[in-house]
């Protein structure tokens, strides 16, 4: 079972111990209506984490994203396990507005947050 979600808007940012990749969708006012955000988290003291948040309901752990795939402007992410928060679905496909900004964001971002997990696609 796939969770299909799409969005106007992709960013990337990189805190002191995360790297994040926010998927959102606006209002034409610009405020967010709508996002996916995807963080790998690293710390000192414990192993990398991957960490999925869709409108301020989060889920992760260190064996999230089994598998990554990006063609053009869609993102496939394959889970090890079935996400409760997601229905059940096994598979999150999203796609997001084809515009420079957003391939620049998605460009520096993808291989960052998402690393081995990235198994394929078009640059």
């Amino acid at each position: 079972m796939s969770d299909s979600r799409h969005y106007d808007t992709v960013a990337f940012d990189v805190r002191d111990n995360a790297t994040m990749l926010i998927f959102a969708r606006t209002t034409p006012e610009g405020d967010i209506d709508d996002y996916l955000l995807l963080m790998r988290t690293v710390d000192d003291d414990f192993d990398e984490s991957m960490y999925i948040e869709i409108n301020e309901n989060q889920f992760g752990g260190h064996n999230l994203i089994r598998e990554a795939a990006l063609m053009g402007n869609t993102l496939t992410l394959k889970l090890y396990e079935p996400a409760e928060e997601l229905g059940g679905s096994s598979e999150i496909v999203l796609t997001f507005a084809d515009t420079p900004e957003n391939g620049t964001n998605i460009e520096r971002g993808a291989f960052r947050v998402l690393g081995d997990t990235l198994s394929g696609g078009n640059a």
